[in-house]
Order: structure tokens, then C-alpha cells, then sequence
């Protein structure tokens, strides 16, 4: 035994160490929180951080939710160097079987009411979604399963369509508002840092939020702009990176990072820039084509996309996917599809498992990392409507 101590005791402890070493630096990237502080101090909105009394105690999947997987979660196109997660694994031929998304999952958010200081009312105005019925570019028209789902306050206006085109559950959430300031940006437990997550659902709740979808998922990356709600938190420039930018006022705009910086997008009232990318429409023109594809992710995935039509209405997009009900999307189908919807300027964000729109306190999508079980998986960061 001596013997083979001194032999091999050397190469014993450096194993040990090694793999010790490793565990902790693989905790640090995928597992443990840490909270950074802002590049600026100060948001030009009022009340965009305030965290409510106590956060919910899980998400709003109801009885679809499956408890939380052990093992860690990341966004589901890029990882934190960029590469594919194994969330773009295809289904197993055992994987979920349903509706074609008209189930009370999609259609109960409609019955609940808003909280106490709002009016919520089904007057909305007419849906964009109407433009889905003209074929335009897009090949045939979309098949409409539901619009009944509607809120109203005389400052917000939402009112949610769900779709059916190519084999794909979509929802269309059309949004006309009085002011850009209810249209906000949300980080999980209200904090800025790596590996602060929380479901979709949990992080509107805690902003008290009428309407929400998943973001970019920034803290998955350790690069890339992260302006919220007008404060900057990280000016790191991907070289070639479309962002959306959401100004003041409301307007969109695609910008490249290495184009221009943080500093001066804050400066020309940037409220929110989104890294994710890539930007899907631009002047009202398909900007990606049939090739194009977020990191290695497969081709149909769910999806989350948001777009402007015209002055404060937009339209935020979520489709389900990789289940034998809903197929997914390419980058270019859903690219066609908000085209289809009229919009001027549309924009890609976090899909996959991450793919969550959340309505007056009800996920009213199907969100799947693996298509087997329905379940939210945990974000940054959200993009809301709300007060």
C-alpha cells in the first residue's frame, strides 16, 4: 500500500484536485447567483424595480407544471460561449400528444380577472392578426382557433388571437397603448447577474404585469448589451450582433453593436436593448432567409418574437413546438408569419423552452424544453406589458 502511495499518491490528490477544481467551476457558470451591480444608477421610469411584498411560490402552469429539473437550465439557442444546448434534442416518439392548442390552456385567461386598480374590459380594438387572413408572401392564410381572450383600461389595450399555420400553435398578442412607458422590461428577482433565474410567469407576477414574454435571456451571455428599462448594465459589444433597441417614445430600431455603443444608445433614449437577435423584419421586409438559424438549434423550435406595426401598438408572437400538436418554427416561418401581421420592424428573442406568454395570470401557451413535458423553464428576464 506504501508502495503505491508513493507511486501514485502524486497523481491520487492532483486527480482530486482537478475534479474538485472542475465541479466548483462548472457550478460558478451554470449554478451559482451572482448579482452585479448597473453601469449607470439612475432609470428614467418610476417604479420599474420595485420588487411586490413576496415573490409566487411557483409558476402559472397549473397542473401541466412537472417539478423542476436538477440539472442546469440555459437559453435555448445559444449557451454562454454560443453553442447548442441539449435542449435542441428532436422529440421522443413518445412525446406529447394533444389539442391543436384551443384547449382551456389557451382560452382560460380570458375568465380571470385584473387585479383591483384596473378596469379589465373585452372592448380591445381589432387584433392585428386580421392580416393573417390575406395570403400575402407568406403562402396560405393562417387558420384562426381563437380571439376571445381581451383586455382593456383606456391605457392598454391587448387583445390575444391564437393561430394555426405551419403545424404550429402561434399567439398573437396585439398591443395598443396610450404611452411607452407601460411597455417594460423585468429581470428575475429584480437583480441584475449570472444564474439569477425565475419562471416567466413568476417574474410578472412579481411586477404585477398584464402581459409578459420571455427576454433574451442576457444571463446566459457575458457579452452583449443589457439596457432595461434605461438603465445600462452591460456595454460589452458583440462584434456584428443585431439588438433590438425600444426608445422613449416607443420606436423600434435594429442596431448592430459594433456600430454604436451603449453609452450612446442610452443617450439617444434607448428604455430597453435586447441581445439576442437576429432581427426578422425591417422596414416591413423579411431580413433572414430559409437558411438562416440561431446558433445550432434545430429548425422548428418554439419561438418569441416581438414587432411594432405602427406609433405605441406592437405585437409580441410565442409559438409551441416540438410536440407531435405543434410542430415549431423556422427563423424564416416566423420571420413570414409577422410579416404577414403587418409589421414594420420585428425582432427575435430566447426560444425554445424558454418560449412563454403569460395573461392576466395564466401561462396561456404550451412552453416544452424536450417536448415531453410542459413546464416553464426559468429566465433573466421578461419584456411585459404592465403598470
Amino acid at each position: 500500500m506504501q508502495h503505491l502511495w508513493k507511486t501514485y499518491g502524486f497523481g491520487i490528490v492532483f486527480g482530486l484536485l482537478l475534479t474538485a477544481f472542475t465541479a466548483y467551476a462548472l457550478l460558478d457558470v451554470f449554478v451559482i447567483p451572482h448579482r452585479y451591480e448597473s453601469v449607470n444608477a439612475s432609470s428614467s421610469y418610476e417604479d420599474d424595480t420595485q420588487s411586490a411584498s413576496g415573490k409566487p411560490s411557483g409558476s402559472s402552469g397549473g397542473d401541466q407544471q412537472l417539478p423542476d429539473s436538477t440539472q442546469p437550465e440555459a437559453s435555448d439557442s445559444q449557451s454562454a460561449d454560443g453553442a447548442a444546448t441539449s435542449d435542441d434534442e428532436q422529440p421522443e416518439s413518445g412525446a406529447l400528444t394533444g389539442d391543436n392548442g384551443s384547449s382551456a390552456n389557451g382560452e382560460s385567461a380570458g375568465n380571470n380577472t385584473p387585479s383591483d386598480n384596473r378596469d379589465g374590459r373585452n372592448d380591445a380594438s381589432s387584433p392585428a392578426t386580421s392580416s393573417v387572413e390575406n395570403s400575402g408572401s407568406s403562402g396560405s392564410a393562417a387558420e384562426i382557433i381563437s380571439t376571445d381572450t381581451e383586455y382593456s383600461d383606456g391605457n392598454i389595450s391587448i387583445s390575444i388571437t391564437t393561430c394555426r399555420k405551419y403545424d404550429t400553435d402561434i399567439y398573437v398578442a396585439d398591443i395598443r397603448l396610450s404611452s411607452a412607458q407601460y411597455l417594460k422590461a423585468a429581470l428575475a428577482d429584480n437583480t441584475y447577474g449570472r444564474n439569477v433565474k425565475d419562471a416567466t410567469s413568476a417574474i410578472a407576477k412579481e411586477n404585477d404585469a398584464i402581459l409578459a414574454i420571455n427576454g433574451d435571456f442576457y444571463g446566459a451571455q457575458s457579452e452583449g448589451y443589457v439596457i432595461r428599462n434605461g438603465v445600462l448594465y452591460r456595454s460589452s459589444a458583440v462584434r456584428g450582433k443585431e439588438d433590438l433597441v425600444i426608445y422613449a417614445d416607443g420606436s423600434m430600431e435594429i442596431i448592430v453593436e459594433s456600430d454604436r455603443s451603449a453609452e450612446e444608445l442610452l443617450e439617444a433614449g434607448a428604455q430597453q436593448v435586447l441581445s439576442f437577435g437576429p432581427a426578422l423584419i425591417e422596414d416591413g421586409e423579411v431580413v433572414v432567409s430559409n437558411s438562416d438559424e440561431v446558433g445550432k438549434a434545430m429548425s422548428s423550435n418554439p419561438r418569441t418574437a416581438i414587432g411594432i406595426l405602427d406609433d405605441l401598438h406592437y405585437v409580441f408572437v410565442v409559438s409551441d413546438g416540438r410536440t407531435r400538436a405543434s410542430e415549431g418554427l423556422s427563423l424564416h416561418e416566423l420571420a413570414q408569419f409577422m410579416e404577414s401581421l403587418g409589421v414594420e420592424t420585428a425582432y427575435n428573442l430566447d426560444g425554445g423552452g424558454s418560449s412563454t406568454m403569460y395573461f392576466n395570470g395564466q401561462v396561456i401557451n404550451n412552453p416544452t424544453t424536450n417536448g415531453r413535458t410542459i413546464r416553464e423553464r426559468s429566465v433573466s428576464d421578461i419584456v411585459y406589458i404592465g403598470y
